[in-house]
């Protein structure tokens, strides 16, 4: 995969810029680049004159944690979408099956537009603006809503920021430019610290029994992942029922700080389906890509994720076969 160019920064612009019926669509699950991201983009376009919905296949709502980033009330159930679209912008979804429910739409649009930053991605849009080398989907956004000469509004910056913030783990892997583009997000009036806070660090008390009882049963295995270390935990149904899709989704945080594993995973029992679940993989040093694309999933080197349905053994088994399969980083 080459970086984005210019060109198609242009092209995504130009198609933005003549719209006035847009959808845009995150993944399942949304997280804050892919629902930050959207958001910022509906705004942007919103204040053009465009009719703007950003939805995504499921949950039927957002995590409470990203709702306050909806300035305008553009967020639309998938039942009260229009049965097509004049253009699909589809943000931080490298394939339509990520869409969930909503993939179908992809072939029924007018036009579709693509904006991701997964090695994954199958560029199935008309138009593409696809760059591994961006740490975040909301950087792509950003430079397309620069093109549109688009002025920041501090809604649209936070957007952006929390995006950014998020996928970045708090600027550690975020590059110059990156740190530039935040500092005019900032200068356009976002609350850094307050992003932060009410996305990632506050929790509900009832995420301390729910993560004791998680990482009790947590296992390292030194050999795995060709020698380098496995880690990795279980969330079941009765634990993830106590708590917020955020406080499940935030035990791969603490488990992959495990020194001694190159790789962590979680599996979360999957609570409309629990004969399936949903994997996170983090690594340093092996694709992880890779091995969530052996289950069906995806996402990037470093961190990815799948589906896969059978007892939780049956799926540690797996990854493990996989892992020793995985190419070294």
């Amino acid at each position: 995969m080459t970086p984005t160019s210019a060109q198609d920064i242009r092209d995504a612009a130009a198609l933005l810029a003549s719209a006035t019926d847009v959808t845009v669509l995150g993944h399942v699950r949304p997280d804050a680049d892919a629902l930050g991201s959207a958001l910022a983009l509906g705004r942007a376009l919103l204040k053009r004159g465009a009719k703007v919905r950003v939805s995504f296949g499921e949950p039927d709502e957002a995590p409470e944690t990203l709702r306050w980033l909806d300035e305008d009330g553009l967020l639309t159930h998938p039942d009260d979408l229009p049965d097509t679209e004049a253009l699909l912008v589809c943000v931080d979804t490298p394939v339509p099956k990520r869409l969930g429910r909503l993939a179908g739409r992809v072939e029924l649009a007018g036009a579709v537009l693509v904006i991701d930053h997964h090695a994954t991605n199958s560029f199935y849009g008309g138009c593409n603006v696809v760059d591994e080398t961006a740490e975040a989907s909301a950087i792509l956004v950003f430079r397309i809503l620069d093109a549109l000469g688009v002025e920041l509004d501090e809604p649209i910056a936070r957007g952006i920021y929390a995006g950014i913030v998020t996928d970045t783990s708090g600027f550690r892997r975020a590059s110059p430019e990156t740190h530039r583009m935040a500092a005019r997000l900032l200068e356009a009036g976002v609350d850094a610290e307050a992003v932060v806070r009410r996305i990632v660090d506050e929790r509900p008390f009832t995420w301390l029994p729910m993560l004791s009882s998680v990482l009790r049963e947590a296992e390292l295995e030194p050999e795995a992942a060709q020698g380098r270390g496995f880690v990795h935990a279980v969330v079941r149904e009765d634990a993830a029922r106590t708590v917020r899709a955020e406080e499940v989704e935030s035990v791969i945080d603490v488990i992959r700080s495990v020194r001694e594993a190159a790789v962590a995973a979680v599996l979360k029992q999957d609570l409309a389906n629990p004969g399936q679940w949903q994997i996170s993989l983090r690594s340093v040093g092996i694709d992880v890509s890779a091995v969530a694309a052996e289950f069906g999933g995806g996402g990037h080197r470093q961190a990815a994720g799948c589906t896969i349905a059978g007892p939780a053994e049956e799926v540690l088994a797996g990854l493990r076969s996989a892992l020793e399969r995985a190419p070294l980083l």
